[in-house]
């Protein structure tokens, strides 16, 4: 694998760990949302990554990229409050499954990964600059 490859690979990551920050930035702003748009509280959704194969006959990885979005199938939180009015007959209101905790913890390791792969590829950089500087 030549060190031109590593842009394509880090770049992949970048655009993957992108997606994985803005998923949970929606999550925890709908964190409180006791509806959304189809009526039921906000479900949490998380993305699924997947490795590119450089081809089937080598195991090397090309690059990652997010394949599905998925909406985290756990119960609603219930919380008693009788005098919403979206309240159910016993007085509990339906709120989203998103726990902020593992939320803020997701994006301080999507961050990191963000962060790691912008390092590699300064760090290619520069190796191929100091390749170039060889020849002089």
């Amino acid at each position: 694998m030549s060190l031109s490859n590593v842009f394509g690979i880090a770049g992949s990551a970048l655009t993957a760990q992108s997606q994985r920050l803005n998923l949970v930035a929606s999550n925890i702003a709908n964190a409180e949302s006791a509806t959304s748009s189809t009526g039921e509280p906000y479900r949490g959704r998380h993305v699924v990554f997947t490795a590119i194969p450089v081809s089937a006959a080598q195991p090397q990885v090309a690059g990652v990229r997010v394949t599905a979005v998925v909406e985290d199938e756990s119960p609603f939180k219930l919380k008693y409050d009788p005098a919403n009015p979206l309240a159910d007959d016993k007085g509990y209101v339906r709120l989203p499954n998103v726990n902020p905790v593992e939320e803020m913890a997701d994006m301080i390791s999507a961050a990191r990964s963000y962060q790691t792969n912008v390092e590699m590829m300064n760090t290619a950089k520069t190796l191929l600059q100091k390749t170039l500087q060889l020849g002089q």
